[in-house]
């Protein structure tokens, strides 16, 4: 597993605490409320960034069923097939959230982006944002040659869109081992993989950053309702606990002052104990969701992403490392 602690300027630190100071003295809706969650969701998260690419949306239909997509195309030949999850705590957010990432994206890695849209809690509790998930999957396996002209999947997933996105691979691993084949890689931002919460989580202040420790309980109680510790620690809803074996080489990257932090720590080090590659990005001063929200740090973690997934995909993974240096651990 490779550790690195992604170094920034000192004056970019210095914008992303004036950042997360305004952030932790924002008022923040109550999503357990019908209005608070409709505010929440009419909410743009997202910095704006010029997008060039024009996205399509389709419906497709594959093994595990139907499902909506966004795509977006390069210019130019596609090396691979990035499908990417979003985020927003099971219970808001749209594959057009990420229009400016994925966009960037497409456009300096040279892939295919695929971002799936899933049903929301509480109206639709787990596990139907994962059947959602598993559906533009199965499609996109099976398709991928004809509509590409690659055989070659990255899975990407935010926040929840992590902890769907790994599961969407669990999930293809056993019962469609022919389409799981075609997976390469993993790009995981920001995951939450324990439900029940790591140490980093439990010990976040009310005033974390953009993710505070209220919402968290209140969005897994949304989206897994009734649901007590014990039966959330289970590899079927909290993918930290789950059999991790024959997984693709693995990117997490997490601000330093998220509270999902540990879920990322714990996440690389089981990936790569259970024989699976994996390197954990972690960059300092930055909260939950700073990718495409923060621009200070944000945006050369997007770069890293980029080229993290260009290189995997051209098979390169060697000269890349070299070439980012930084302050980086490796252990076998």
């Amino acid at each position: 597993m490779t550790f690195r602690f992604e170094p920034v300027p000192e004056s970019i630190v210095e914008q992303m605490r004036e950042i997360n100071a305004r952030f932790s003295a924002a008022e923040l809706p109550d999503p357990a409320t019908a209005e608070g969650l409709a505010v929440m969701r009419a909410t743009t998260f997202q910095v704006p960034a010029p997008v060039e690419l024009v996205p399509v949306d389709r419906v497709v239909s594959g093994p595990a069923g139907e499902a909506s997509v966004r795509i977006f195309r390069p210019a130019g030949p596609v090396t691979g097939v990035v499908f990417h999850v979003h985020g927003g705590g099971f219970v808001l957010g749209a594959p057009a959230d990420d229009d400016a990432v994925n966009d960037l994206l497409a456009r300096t890695a040279g892939v295919a982006v695929v971002s799936t849209r899933y049903r929301l809690a509480p109206e639709h509790p787990f596990p139907a944002a994962l059947d959602d998930c598993l559906a533009a999957a199965g499609w996109l396996a099976g398709a991928v040659e004809e509509e590409f002209g690659t055989d070659r999947i990255v899975v990407s997933g935010y926040s929840a869109g992590g902890h769907l996105a790994v599961q969407t691979l669990l999930r293809l691993r056993d019962k469609f081992p022919e389409l799981f084949r075609k997976v390469v890689g993993a790009s995981l931002v920001f995951g939450v993989y324990d439900l029940t919460r790591t140490p980093s989580s439990r010990s976040a202040a009310p005033d974390t950053p953009v993710l505070p420790p209220r919402w968290i309980d209140q969005f897994v109680g949304m989206a897994f309702p009734g649901l007590g510790d014990e039966e959330l620690r289970d590899g079927a809803y909290s993918p930290l606990y789950a059999d991790l074996h024959g997984l693709p080489p693995a990117l997490f990257t997490v601000g330093e002052l998220d509270p999902l932090l540990d879920d990322s720590l714990f996440m690389a080090a089981r990936w790569r104990a259970a024989g699976g590659a994996s390197e954990l990005a972690v960059w300092p001063e930055s909260p939950h969701g700073f990718v495409g929200m923060t621009p200070p740090t944000g945006l050369p973690a997007q770069r890293r992403i980029n080229a993290w997934v260009k290189a995997l995909l051209l098979g390169a993974r060697q000269p890349l490392d070299a070439e980012l240096g930084g302050r980086a651990g490796q252990s076998n």
